[in-house]
């Protein structure tokens, strides 16, 4: 196989596990192995593909017409979002086959096949070689999540799938869209270029509005003020919201500023006009904003789901800073966050699986009925929180080490006040789990998650520790980003 069939592979493997998936739908053992399957082949592509970077393949899909094009290319930060969203598609399919059965869900079949297709659409985000593409499978994602978000038919899941579709439809093809187009218009190109394809052709108002249009335009990114869709989609099974904020949906929104910033606009270029400022501090309003929201939710998912908001903000604040350190801290913090959040998710749902509790303050004692489930999420929160010796703490010291050379103070200390509002909206859960009694006076035993869930979130928060001691090769992998 050479580099070329591998990047056509990439999107496609997921596709047709996707169809093979649909064809097993009477015989569940069949499906589910399919899934797993789907997502190891997918995996061992991308590697191959991380493996022949230096041959920098190039594949086109379709020509729309002369200079417009829907084609796929590798370059690190892309391949980097590949990464998270294979690999860590098979944790989720394991995870998702012990949550599935054991809740008895309804409709698998059609889960698992939109869970294929998007992340058929999560790797097409990640390997486009140019806007077009990228914006075309933006919203394939979009539309094959949805389904998923509305799982369970219900008025409320009905209600939650319009305000996730209204909000990312509306973004994208209001401002992304229009941001896409003026481009185009401007340059005469949307081919994604080292340095950018905008310096030399816009400047002034014209670089803060186009910046506008993109980082409001990419929803899944969850700046305030759009920023709904995510709480309201915590209504889907747990195994969707880890999708939604670990390995997909959101990653594809922070990727694609992260990527709009590098390629369209260039971090020089931003930089010499000064017109990403604004949303530097947009973000840091955003990730002290959300973090205290989640404060006050006892929900443990709806916690969860405005940490995550508060954490995608760190992303695009590493990008709006347009310095070295800013992007790298940035396009670490998307593989960092994705492993703890997606062991903070794994958690909360065999906690609901195992004790089918939902609010925090009934998890008394959780932690000594539970105790393999509490320690990684404990895991995971000095993860998310960014302490060593956890993934986290290398993209958030590359974030401050990007505010200092900025000359950002204020923006230094909101990713500093917001640590501290990590610990306190993740750490009492861990407490109360551990050191308070459980509720009633009878004896307790270890009543853990079915396997399929529990060892998922054992291995990610394992991966937790493994990218703090490993995080060079993150580092050397995208540090031809910011090269000059």
């Amino acid at each position: 196989m050479n580099a070329e069939l591998a990047l056509w592979l990439a999107p496609l493997i997921p596709a047709v596990g996707a169809l093979l998936v649909a064809l097993l739908h009477r015989t569940p053992n069949l499906r589910e192995a399919a899934t797993l399957g789907t997502g190891v082949l997918t995996f061992a592509d991308v590697v191959y593909l991380l493996r022949h970077a230096s041959e920098a393949p190039q594949v086109e899909l379709l020509e729309i017409f002369p200079g417009l094009t829907l084609a796929f290319a590798t370059e690190p930060l892309g391949l980097l979002f590949a990464l998270v969203a294979s690999g860590l598609w098979i944790a989720t399919s394991a995870y998702a086959i012990g949550y599935m059965r054991a809740h008895n869900e309804g409709s698998q079949t059609r889960f698992y096949v939109c869970f294929a297709i998007a992340i058929s659409a999560a790797l097409g985000i990640a390997l486009a070689r140019n806007l077009l593409t990228l914006f075309v499978f933006y919203e394939i994602l979009t539309l094959s999540t949805y389904p998923l978000v509305t799982h369970h038919r219900t008025e409320k899941a009905k209600r939650s799938g319009r305000v996730y579709m209204g909000v990312l439809m509306s973004t994208s093809i209001g401002m992304f869209l229009l941001g896409l187009t003026w481009t185009w218009w401007r340059t005469g190109t949307l081919e994604f270029q080292p340095g950018g394809i905008l310096d030399g052709v816009v400047s002034g108002r014209e670089v803060i509005v186009l910046l506008a249009l993109f980082a409001f335009g990419t929803g899944k990114a969850a700046l305030m003020p759009f920023h709904r869709w995510l709480p309201a989609a915590m209504v889907a099974p747990t195994p969707v919201s880890a999708l939604l904020h670990a390995v997909a949906v959101v990653k594809a929104g922070v990727f694609t500023v992260m990527k709009i910033v590098v390629y369209i606009f260039g971090i020089d270029f931003l930089a010499a006009e000064g017109a990403s400022t604004w949303l530097a501090y947009v973000a840091g309003f955003t990730l002290i904003a959300a973090s205290l929201v989640a404060l006050t939710k006892d929900n443990l998912k709806a916690r969860l789901a405005y940490s995550t908001i508060s954490q995608l903000s760190y992303i695009v604040l590493g990008a709006a800073l347009a310095n070295a350190w800013g992007v790298i801290g940035g396009s670490m913090h998307i593989l960092m966050h994705a492993f703890g959040k997606i062991t903070l998710f794994f958690c909360a749902g065999a906690i609901y699986v195992a004790a089918h509790k939902t609010e925090i303050s009934d998890m008394r004692g959780i932690g000594r009925t539970m105790p393999v489930t509490l320690l990684a999420f404990f895991v995971g929160s000095l993860s998310v929180i960014g302490l060593p010796p956890l993934g986290g703490s290398w993209s958030k010291w590359f974030l401050l080490l990007g505010t200092a050379e900025a000359g950002q103070p204020l923006l230094m200390a909101a990713l500093m006040v917001s640590s501290l509002l990590n610990i306190a909206y993740l750490m009492p859960l861990v407490v109360r789990g551990f050191f308070a009694a459980p509720a009633g006076d009878g004896p307790f035993a270890v009543k853990e998650a079915p396997l399929f869930c529990l060892v998922p979130l054992s291995l990610t928060a394992l991966g937790c520790v493994a990218l703090f001691f490993h995080a060079d090769w993150v580092y050397e992998l995208l540090a031809p980003i910011v090269a000059p």
